[in-house]
């Protein structure tokens, strides 16, 4: 592969074998799948898998939506959730790696951030750090039904290509078996044929955490010391920590001190003594005589001692405890806690789980307050998202980040994050600030000297790249809905908000066009107020000024008679395009929210792009609305029901353009029968349509007056030519005979039909044809005669419906045909949804649809 190659799906490089290929000793046991009780259960061993053989540090698996438009973040290993909130849900027609990778269905391999900007620049807009991906179609049943998507550090040497090729098409051919497999378990589809119709997603990624190194088994022993007698007793365990053997063993407290260090007796001493008076033993440290070491040197092993005191009625007291090897966690703490600099821990998701007393010091908070929370929820100084993308740069790198920051004293600090699989710890220490140093500066590269750090760069910007992001979010999308939904999972997410309103003016008043969060009914006092009301809302769009309140005190100041919703903090911001008020934007945060001046001009900004978009869709559904009413004027309101057959027709626009094309289907009584056609005018555009409505007049009225199909179809030739309109048109034309099932097709330039027999036998139809109509006034196109039997299924479709950008027709026709020869629908209506759902599988069809489904029922009687 070169920087960004694509891999066709099911492809093994030569030469790289597969799991469990191999006799040796050391040859991988193949990996079997167990029957997944949810679907994460299905996709969480492929993907660690995966994430292995890659030598990677993170996995996804994104997976369609039921609506087929989106692709919605399934199953996240080794990478926080949180860091790819904004990316949860992605449009299947995004410029995106994993959208284009379910969209063309090959793999993708971008080894490291200048490939991935080369081909996505604006996926690399808005995740703008050092990383390598690869992606990976899943498929069930042969259809795509999601992707697989594992990350890796950019440092180093990218691994090979065939290595990347085969541990993706191991782990998505290990996907497959076990969704597959899950499908058919699906109450209501136990063995049913289609199984890939039911893999969808909808719901929060689930995580999946890596396998952690293992760091040795911590031993404990059991132990039982009489305070009385001073005799112990203790299990294998206990005796092999003080490094005796139970034989030798005479259980006497003298025999436990001869091992103990002369330095430590007095903690074991003055555990006895806590034992006593308090009726327990709360960590004793002290260290034991280990095994002499190969240059026989005495060496001492740390313990830990643990316990309770037991005493019934007229009994000894009796202590019963643990004895705790110490090596390793209490050990690395006490090591941290003498570190003349603070050392903090974070967990996968961000949040604390370790701090030095030097931290707290530093930091100013103790480990309690800090505990759980993200560093910069609970440190406001630190609530600066250029921050909060610190973190998310040296977790996305998987490489240490160093910077700057002032704390509220005007202290300057360093900050050096170290990041894993399975968290971070930091080091922050205090230093002098450099001449023209500013708070978020990148420092001296972390394995440099980080005691005398000095900025060498400009910091990312936080929330701006949020911008970015929107910008190019919102250029996919097309219609008002789609603006307001794409809006909502933007910034939502970005800013941490729990709620959002979007407003639209109309007849000078305010109406709802989206809302999420708000309690029900709390937004129905709103509803069509005038632009002269006092309200935050209304005044930010007048006023063409954003409104911030930081808790609910500075709103009930300025707007007292204000009925409030339960959050803490909003923002109202005003949409404006082009200097036209489009209406208003109204955010809450459920605790109060200091919004920084980056975080201002981001929100503000953001108000704009959405403005914009929003005018640019209102006019697009304008246009639309009118475009589809032509189409459905030109289009059959109803198909006539003839004796002895079954028929619907199915027209859906294409998802580019103003929706409005060239497709046409009709059911035309003949003298001889009934003619079933099909045709396409090229183009998407009101001269398409119109043209589109000429021939279907013609050709109804050609067949109505008893002509055989031939010349039906050589006088719509004819009179498309001479229309001269600089377009041409594909047509397929089949006369059938209700009483005998004999069919007389003609096929000019169309894509041929398919037909399903009685016993489920599905071929398409290979039927000669002539040039497009329009091409040669003079064109002769031949006839072919075939014979249905009672049962048959006959399908005409447009190509729009077995086409995809980037693919070949006769990959689609197969999709389409083998769905046909599947489905065991009760009805043709259904069975036309269900071809429909199957071809349009993703939304990036720019063509439109037309399909024509006819079922011989039954032969008619005299």
């Amino acid at each position: 592969m070169d920087d960004a190659a694509a891999a066709p799906r099911g492809e093994r490089p030569a030469g790289v074998p597969g799991r469990g290929a191999g006799k040796g000793p050391d040859a991988e046991e193949p990996r079997t799948a167990r029957p997944a009780a949810r679907i994460e259960d299905a996709l969480a061993e492929p993907v660690v898998a995966a994430v292995q053989d890659i030598g990677g540090y993170g996995g996804l698996v994104y997976l369609r939506s039921r609506d087929r438009r989106s692709l919605v973040l399934c199953v996240v290993a080794g990478v926080p959730r949180s860091l790819l909130r904004t990316w949860w849900r992605v449009p299947v027609g995004g410029a995106l790696p994993m959208s284009e990778a379910y969209r063309r269905n090959e793999s993708l391999w971008l080894p490291d951030e200048r490939a991935t900007m080369l081909r996505f620049p604006q996926f690399t807009a808005a995740l703008p750090y050092a990383f390598g991906s690869a992606f990976h179609p899943v498929h069930v049943d042969g259809e795509p039904v999601g992707v697989l998507s594992v990350l890796r550090s950019a440092a180093g040497e990218p691994p090979a290509e065939r290595v990347v090729r085969a541990a993706l098409h191991d782990a998505g051919r290990d996907m497959e078996e076990r969704l597959t497999e899950f499908a058919r378990r699906m109450p209501g589809r136990e063995g049913a044929d289609a199984v890939a119709y039911g893999i969808d997603y909808d719901d929060q990624p689930v995580s999946v955490k890596l396998p952690a190194p293992s760091l040795g088994a911590v031993s404990v022993g059991m132990i039982e010391w009489d305070l009385d007698s001073d005799r112990w007793s203790g299990d294998d365990d206990a005796l092999s920590l003080l490094g005796v053997a139970r034989e030798e063993f005479g259980g006497t407290t003298a025999e436990v001190e001869g091992r103990v260090s002369p330095d430590d007796l007095y903690e074991l001493r003055a555990g006895r003594r806590e034992a006593a008076d308090t009726g327990q033993i709360r960590g004793r440290h002290f260290r034991v005589l280990d095994e002499a070491g190969d240059d026989g040197r005495i060496r001492y092993r740390p313990v830990e001692l643990w316990g309770h005191v037991v005493q019934a009625e007229g009994a000894a007291r009796l202590l019963v405890g643990a004895l705790v090897d110490a090596v390793g966690g209490v050990t690395a703490a006490e090591a941290a806690e003498r570190l003349p600099d603070g050392v903090f821990s974070l967990d996968q998701d961000g949040r604390v789980v370790y701090a030095n007393r030097r931290c707290q010091e530093l930091l100013g908070y103790d480990l309690e307050h800090m505990l759980g929370h993200y560093p910069w929820e609970v440190l406001t100084w630190l609530r600066d998202p250029a921050y909060e993308d610190r973190y998310r740069a040296a977790m996305l790198s998987q490489e240490p980040v160093s910077y700057l920051v002032q704390d509220p004293d005007g202290v300057w600090l360093g900050f050096v994050l170290y990041p894993g699989v399975h968290g971070l710890t930091g080091r922050v220490f205090r230093t002098s600030a450099p001449a023209g140093a500013e708070p978020g500066r990148f420092l001296t590269p972390a394995g440099g000297n980080a005691t005398a750090p000095e900025p060498v760069a400009t910091a990312r910007a936080g929330a701006l790249y949020h911008v970015v992001q929107m910008a190019s979010v919102l250029t996919e999308a097309v219609t008002v809905r789609d603006v307001c939904l794409a809006v909502a999972e933007q910034l939502l997410p970005a800013f941490g908000a729990q709620e959002i309103a979007l407003y639209t003016i109309r007849d000078n008043r305010m109406h709802l066009l989206w809302e999420s969060g708000y309690p029900e009914h709390f937004l129905d006092g709103f509803e069509g107020v005038p632009l002269n009301a006092n309200l935050p809302g209304v005044h930010a769009l007048t006023t063409r000024l954003p409104l911030f309140f930081e808790s609910p005190e500075a709103l009930v100041n300025a707007y007292p008679q204000l009925l409030l919703d339960p959050m803490s903090a909003w923002a109202f911001l005003p949409l404006i395009a082009s200097g036209h008020p489009v209406g208003s934007c109204i955010l809450g945060w459920s605790t109060p929210h200091r919004f920084t001046p980056e975080e201002r001009t981001a929100l503000t900004a953001l108000g704009g792009l959405t403005a914009q978009a929003m005018e640019r869709a209102r006019l697009y559904d304008a246009e639309s609305a009118v475009a589809r009413g032509l189409q459905e004027g030109l289009l059959p309101h109803r198909l006539p029901a003839i004796d002895g057959l079954l028929t619907t027709g199915r027209y859906l626009p294409g998802t580019q353009g103003m929706a409005i094309g060239g497709d046409w289907y009709d059911v035309i009584r003949t003298g001889r029968g009934v003619a079933l056609v099909i045709g396409d005018v090229e183009g998407h555009s009101v001269g398409a349509a119109a043209v589109m409505g000429q021939l279907r007049s013609a050709v109804h009225a050609f067949a109505a007056s008893g002509r055989p199909p031939q010349e039906v179809i050589t006088h719509t030739n004819r009179l498309l030519a001479e229309l001269e309109t600089d377009v041409f048109a594909t047509c397929c034309y089949m006369e059938l005979d209700p009483v005998t099932g004999r069919v007389l097709a003609v096929r000019a330039g169309h894509p041929p039909p398919l037909l399903r027999h009685p016993d489920g036998h599905t071929e398409s139809l290979d039927l000669p044809g002539g040039v497009l109509l329009g091409v040669q006034p003079e064109a002769v196109y031949p006839v072919t005669e075939l014979t249905l039997a009672p049962g048959s299924v006959l399908a005409l479709y447009t190509d729009g419906l077995v086409e995809v950008p980037g693919g070949d027709i006769e990959t689609g026709i197969e999709v389409v045909r083998r769905c046909l020869a599947r489905s065991r629908a009760d009805s043709v209506e259904e069975l036309a949804d269900r071809l429909v759902r199957t071809a349009r599988r993703t939304e990036d069809r720019p063509d439109d649809v037309a399909l024509l489904l006819t079922a011989y029922d039954r032969r008619p009687g005299p």
